[in-house]
This record gives structure tokens, sequence and C-alpha cells, in this order.
């Protein structure tokens, strides 16, 4: 791959109770445990950064293939869950649920863009036959 972006990030501290921050220094903050997993939840942590990054990147897919096919989604989102839990091995595993919004367009056309928008995506790519992504395409 020819990379044309290359992003840092550096985690110190007790991992999930220490802190992230990224080489330029746009992203600088404390992480904490969840409560639903025994820690004190004063803190982001990684399922929300990668629930951030995936909706944003598969916002980015969607709005990218709808200009290439002409069509207006100007009032588009894309939301993201990411779930944590026992990988059923005695290790930990994500499941990801996305769900796109782009009203004023039929059902079927904004489901074929969701469907082109996981075929280009970046994360979508990433985590193709890794994690199970389940994605609702919906009018609001």
């Amino acid at each position: 791959m020819d990379a044309l972006y290359t992003a840092e990030a550096l985690a110190t501290g007790a991992g999930r109770n220490g802190r992230v921050a990224t080489s330029e220094g746009r992203l600088d903050f404390d992480l904490a445990v969840p409560k639903e997993l025994g820690g004190s939840g004063d803190g982001a942590n990684p399922e929300q950064l990668f629930a951030a990054g995936y909706a944003a990147c598969f916002h980015s897919a969607l709005q990218t293939v709808a200009r290439a096919q002409k069509v207006a989604i100007t009032d588009s989102s894309v939301g993201a869950r990411v779930q944590i839990g026992s990988n059923g091995e005695g290790g930990f595993g994500l499941a990801v649920q996305l769900e796109v919004v782009i009203p004023d367009l039929p059902h079927e056309q904004a489901v074929a863009l969701a469907d082109a928008a996981h075929r280009v995506c970046p994360y979508s790519n990433a985590t193709r036959g890794n994690i199970d992504v389940d994605i609702t395409v919906s009018d609001d």
C-alpha cells in the first residue's frame, strides 16, 4: 500500500486507565475503563474512539460514492455503536452497528449507496471478516 496519510498516537499510563495523545496534539485526553466493565467511566475509552472514527470514515465514504453517482445526500448522517464482549476463547471481541440515515432518498437507492460505501470505507475493509458489522439504513 502507498500511504497517503499517516496518523500517530501514543498511549501512556495504565492502558485503558491512562492517557492518549496524537503526535500533532489534536487529541490529548485521559482514558478510563467504562463503568460497565468495572471502571470509573471518567474518561474516554478505545471503543468510543473506534465508534467515532468508523462513523466519520463511513460517512465520508458514503458522501464520496454519492458524489460519484451524482446523488445529493446533504442531510445524511452515520451513527456507530461499538460493542465489546467475550469472544468465548478467553479474550475479547468487537461488534459494530452502523446506522446510515439518508432522508429524501428512496430506500433502495439509500441501501445501494450504503453498500457501495461499505466496499470503499477503509474501516469496513479493515474489519471485513474480522468482526461483525451490521448496517441499517433509514430515512430518519
